[in-house]
């Protein structure tokens, strides 16, 4: 009952059409650099990347109000805004002598404190703040997929044009730079599409669960996956049937879909864990029992 309400909604409504697009986009680019950044484990690093975004949209959301630039999509600021962080993690990283961690805590918080004083600042009633942060995928206008669209082709195609390089990077710098890899430019250009991949997810989820769904539908396919390719496949996959599903189910009741959909990711990733030692076990022994009957 529930998906057949859900599936007549879809055709009658538009903004559950642009809903589910921008689950399948978002997916996809989760798919893709989530796989890098669970194998290279810089969740916390992402963390940072995401929080550090609303600075730029509280930014471009004031100037859009205030001044009345409707161009200036806060999309747009969370770009710049996540950008400019990821540049300011790996120039501390690399060059620095300031502690990694330092400078992705004090990203973390700063960039909180600037969105929330410019959208404090900001003229009216703020009905945006909870979609930014906890996410409302029903709010995705057309703007926003076309914006979207764009990011996803340069997030998917930077990621899999350089896919040798980015593996080096993520399992063996020390290897990497025998083999003539520049190291300090790839690792930038993770941090640049970590930060877009946040980007794109921020009305899915919003900006407290981003991290969520960018690292359990990968933990999960790397159960079920050898290469990293195939960690890609199956976490886009998967992470676009748990967006679809969050949705399907949050529609009825209307329960906020963002923490529906990260529910749904949370107990698949339980229930996962769970079963692969029994299911494990289980494999090991009709093997040896093969080989012992042939």
């Amino acid at each position: 009952m529930i998906m057949s309400d859900f599936l007549g909604a879809i055709v009658e409504h538009s903004f559950l059409r642009n809903a589910l697009i921008a689950g399948a986009l978002a997916s996809i680019a989760c798919g893709v650099i989530g796989t890098y950044v669970v194998t290279r484990r810089i969740t916390l690093i992402a963390g940072s990347l995401a929080h550090s975004v609303l600075g730029g949209m509280g930014a471009a959301y004031y100037a859009r109000v205030a001044y009345g630039w409707e161009w200036l999509h806060p999309l747009y600021g969370a770009m710049v805004a996540a950008i400019l962080a990821a540049f300011i993690i790996s120039v501390a990283r690399i060059y620095a002598k300031e502690r990694e961690d330092t400078v992705i805590s004090a990203l973390w918080a700063i960039g909180m404190a600037i969105g929330i004083m410019f959208i404090f600042r900001t003229p009216g009633y703020k009905t945006d703040l909870m979609t930014y942060l906890f996410g409302n995928i029903v709010m995705v206008d057309d703007q926003a997929v076309q914006l979207l669209i764009w990011l996803d082709i340069l997030i998917v195609t930077g990621g899999l044009l350089f896919y040798n390089q980015l593996l080096a990077v993520c399992f063996d710098e020390e290897f990497a730079k025998l083999r003539g890899v520049n190291i300090t430019f790839f690792y930038t250009f993770l941090l640049c599409l970590t930060a877009l991949t946040i980007v794109t997810l921020i009305y899915v989820v919003g900006i407290v669960m981003v991290i969520a769904l960018m690292t359990l539908p990968v933990s999960v396919a790397g159960r079920f996956s050898t290469k990293l390719w195939q960690m890609m496949v199956l976490a886009a996959i998967l992470s676009t049937i748990l967006t679809t599903t969050g949705l399907a189910i949050s529609y009825g009741p209307d329960l906020p879909p963002g923490a529906t959909t990260i529910l749904l990711a949370g107990t698949v990733y339980v229930l996962v864990n769970l079963g692969a030692g029994p299911l494990r076990r289980a494999i090991v022994i009709l093997i040896k029992r093969r080989q012992a009957a042939g």
